[in-house]
């Protein structure tokens, strides 16, 4: 896992200490849409590495995932953190 992909998972951990939107605060801290954030992320969780490095966080989203595939929202996937 390189140092982008762990800043991710740290943004991620604490991005409701940021003021505003979360989508602002994706598109300051990485230059980056909020869709194209939450396709990393969401293929982020599924690796060990991330899972070693932040096991709650992962573990979270990975149910959020599943809650989420299973009644077929479309919802982003931090959206119900």
């Amino acid at each position: 896992m390189d140092s982008h992909e762990r800043k991710i998972l740290d943004f991620e951990h604490r991005w409701w200490k940021y003021p505003g939107a979360k989508e602002q605060a994706i598109r300051d801290e990485f230059a980056m849409s909020a869709t194209r954030y939450h396709q990393l992320l969401n293929a982020l969780i599924d690796r060990p590495e991330a899972l070693a490095h932040d096991p709650l966080l992962v573990r979270r989203l990975r149910r959020q995932r599943s809650r989420r595939l299973r009644s077929g929202s479309r919802r982003p996937l931090a959206a119900e953190a």
